[in-house]
């Protein structure tokens, strides 16, 4: 799974070929953040309605939020990515937690290379001083930046980008992730900065779509580039992780039934056909949002007394069908006409 330390200003490139590097927030003028405290994600308890393939459609009647996509440097409305907002929805089965995010974008595909493709980033507190602001706010640099020197500022990202993803495929948490340790061959994956333990495992699954596809499946490697560059559409990004993972290492945000957790997410897109680097990327806020995972227990009691009800009337039926025929079953043994006639022993 993503081992950032949160202040990992190198972030892996997700994308499905070669791991490349993302520079933190490094602004060079003083941060101001006007941020709205009272945005709240919510993962409903909607178990057995998703599939990850990139598609929208398993998502229509869930509720998302959605959010303007500013600079992560600058976070000025001026500024804001110019193709429209950026929908977030979550959900949770229980056992894994869901993600899509679907924002407007013309289709730009470069194969192989990551920066001149569309990418996001999911990134979550681990530790309690963490702050979304320069990713964890550990005042370490790189080279000095440690397990121990940054403890309390770690945080959980997952970077995807899409340079060697084949559209509609599933990739990510695989045996062949977690025997290389950082699931560099799927980029669902991280390194963390020196004096990690590198010993990772990969439990993020993802896929994407572009609507601008003609096909709605079947896609192939030789297929690339899929779709004509320019043509209008919406991006689509779909994730799953297991709510709670057997990390040892403070690695991985740890999600919890009726808790809340702290997250945001990014976005790189290749502006007028120039790559994308590392800092350049919009964010949904320049703060944490809340990501709220409610119990189903509601839902469950709901459908549990109604299963009940129901099964209790199906009794009540079956055992008055039951008695109405023991009656009718008695009466004809006891009362029907005698219509064999007696025949004398001595007369056989």
């Amino acid at each position: 799974m993503l081992r950032n330390l949160l202040l990992l200003l190198l972030l892996s490139v997700l994308g499905l070929a070669s791991i490349g590097r993302v520079n933190s927030h490094e602004e060079s003028g003083e941060w101001h953040c006007d941020s709205d405290s009272e945005t709240q994600l919510v993962a409903e308890f909607r178990p057995g309605i998703v599939t990850l393939d990139g598609h929208a459609e398993d998502w229509k009647d869930i509720d998302g939020f959605e959010f303007s996509l500013l600079p992560a440097l600058d976070p000025d409305a001026e500024h804001e990515y110019n193709a429209g907002k950026m929908t977030v929805k979550a959900l949770h089965d229980g056992h894994d937690v869901f993600f899509m995010l679907q924002v407007n974008g013309d289709y730009v595909y470069s194969k192989g290379e990551n920066n001149k493709c569309p990418s996001v980033a999911l990134m979550f507190q681990i530790g309690e001083e963490a702050s979304y602001h320069n990713m964890g706010g550990c005042k370490e640099g790189v080279s000095s930046c440690t397990n121990k020197t940054c403890k309390g500022h770690e945080v959980d990202i997952m970077h995807f980008s899409i340079g060697n993803a084949i559209p509609g495929r599933l990739y990510g948490r695989n045996p062949v992730d977690n025997a290389e340790g950082s699931g560099g061959d799927r980029y669902l994956d991280g390194n963390g900065p020196s004096g990690n333990d590198s010993r990772s495992q990969n439990d993020w699954k993802g896929a994407w779509w572009h609507s601008g596809f003609n096909l709605n499946s079947g896609f192939v490697e030789d297929d690339s580039p899929y779709a004509k560059d320019g043509k209008k559409g919406t991006y689509y990004f779909e994730f799953s992780r297991p709510l709670r993972t057997l990390d040892r290492l403070q690695q991985d945000a740890q999600f919890k039934i009726s808790g809340t957790s702290k997250m945001s997410v990014a976005f790189w897109y290749p502006l007028e056909g120039l790559p994308w680097h590392g800092s350049g990327h919009y964010s949904v806020g320049c703060d944490w949002i809340s990501l709220d995972i409610p119990s189903g227990s509601s839902i469950v009691t709901t459908r549990t007394t109604g299963s009940v009800n129901a099964s209790g009337v199906f009794a009540l039926l079956l055992s008055v069908v039951s008695l109405c025929a023991s009656v009718f079953v008695g009466y004809w043994v006891l009362f029907r006409p005698k219509t064999v006639p007696f025949t004398p022993m001595e007369n056989l």
